[in-house]
C-alpha cells in the first residue's frame, strides 16, 4: 500500500521538477533546431527519459533535463541538416509567438528572432547549442562544457566561433520602433509595387527569401540586391495583394505581418534591418509552418 503511494509521490514530484524546467526546455530546444515541431517532439521524448530515470541519483534535477535536451537536440539537428538539402526552395525557420513568453524560457531574448535561427543553420549543431546555452541561458562554461562532453576551454571556443559568424552575417540591428515603421512603409510600398519607396528602403545586399516547402507558387531561389527584390515586388503586388487581408502579430520577438487570402493564412511576412535599410525579406508560405503559428496566436 505504502509503495503504491511513494511511487505516486515520486512521480507527481518528477512531474512538478519537470512542467517547471519545460518552458527553458524548449527554448534550447527551439534555437537549436528552428522549428517548433520538432522541438515539441525533443520535449516529449526528454519527458519520457525522465519518468524512466532513476531519479534517486539525480540531485539536480533542472541540469538533467536541460542535458538530456541539448543532446537530442544537437542528434536531430544533425540529422535535420541532410534532411533540409533536400528542402524545395530556400528554408527559413518556423515562426512562433512570443506575446506569452518573450524570451521564450530564457534569460534573455537571444538567438530567437527569424533571421537570427536563419544564419544559425550556418554552425554546426554542436557550436549552435553552446551559442545558444551561453546567449540566451546565460549557463556558466563548465556547464556547457559538461553538457557537449567537451572541455571548458571548447565550450567557449565553440560558442566564441558562433558569436563571430553570426556578427559576420549581420549588421548592426534597428529598433524596434524603426522595425516597425520600416515594416509598414515597406508593406505599403510593396502592396502598390512602388519601386522609387522599395529602392529607397532595401539594402543595397537585401535578399528576399519565400520558404514555400514547394507547396506554394512561392521563388524558389533567393532573390537578390536591390534593384531585383524591388521590381520582383512590384511584378507580382498586382496579382497578390488586391485579395489579401492583412493582420499584424508578433513573430519570435518582432512585428510581423500575417497575410491571408480567403479566409486562408498565405503567408507571414517578417524582416530584418539595419542601419542600411531593410537587409533581408522572409516570406513563410509553407502551410506545415504557417498553420501551427497562426492556431497558436493569442487572440
Amino acid at each position: 500500500m505504502h509503495a503504491g503511494n511513494d511511487d505516486a509521490d515520486a512521480l507527481d514530484k518528477a512531474t512538478k521538477e519537470f512542467l517547471a524546467a519545460r518552458p527553458q526546455l524548449f527554448g534550447i530546444a527551439y534555437r537549436i533546431l528552428g522549428s517548433s515541431a520538432e522541438a515539441e517532439d525533443i520535449v516529449q521524448e526528454t519527458w519520457l527519459r525522465w519518468q524512466n530515470a532513476d531519479r534517486t541519483d539525480i540531485l539536480e534535477p533542472a541540469a538533467f533535463l536541460t542535458t538530456v535536451t541539448a543532446r537530442l537536440a544537437i542528434n536531430l539537428a544533425q540529422s535535420a541538416r541532410v534532411r533540409r538539402e533536400s528542402y524545395i526552395g530556400p528554408w527559413l525557420p518556423e515562426p512562433i509567438d512570443t506575446t506569452v513568453d518573450p524570451h521564450v524560457g530564457a534569460e534573455r531574448a537571444e538567438a530567437l528572432e527569424l533571421a537570427v535561427l536563419f544564419l544559425m543553420e550556418k554552425l554546426n549543431p554542436v557550436e549552435r547549442a553552446a551559442y545558444v546555452l551561453r546567449e540566451a541561458f546565460d549557463y556558466p562554461y563548465h556547464q556547457i562544457a559538461e553538457i557537449l562532453e567537451t572541455s571548458e576551454g571548447n565550450a567557449r571556443q565553440l560558442a566564441s566561433r558562433a558569436r563571430k559568424h553570426l556578427a559576420g552575417d549581420r549588421r548592426k540591428r534597428v529598433s524596434p520602433a524603426e522595425h516597425r515603421r520600416l515594416l509598414e512603409v515597406f508593406l505599403a510600398a510593396a502592396q502598390t509595387g512602388d519601386l522609387a519607396v522599395l529602392e529607397d528602403l532595401l539594402a543595397t545586399d537585401v535578399v528576399s527569401y519565400s520558404d514555400g516547402g514547394g507547396v506554394r507558387g512561392a521563388s524558389k531561389i533567393p532573390v537578390i540586391g536591390r534593384l531585383r527584390v524591388a521590381k520582383y515586388l512590384a511584378a507580382f503586388a498586382p496579382r497578390f495583394w488586391p485579395q489579401a487581408d492583412i493582420r499584424w502579430v508578433e513573430a519570435n520577438g518582432r512585428p510581423s505581418v500575417l497575410v491571408s487570402a480567403g479566409g486562408n493564412t498565405v503567408a507571414l511576412l517578417c524582416i530584418d534591418a539595419s542601419s542600411e535599410g531593410i537587409d533581408r525579406i522572409m516570406w513563410v508560405m509553407n502551410p506545415s509552418k504557417l498553420l501551427p503559428y497562426v492556431a497558436s496566436l493569442s487572440g
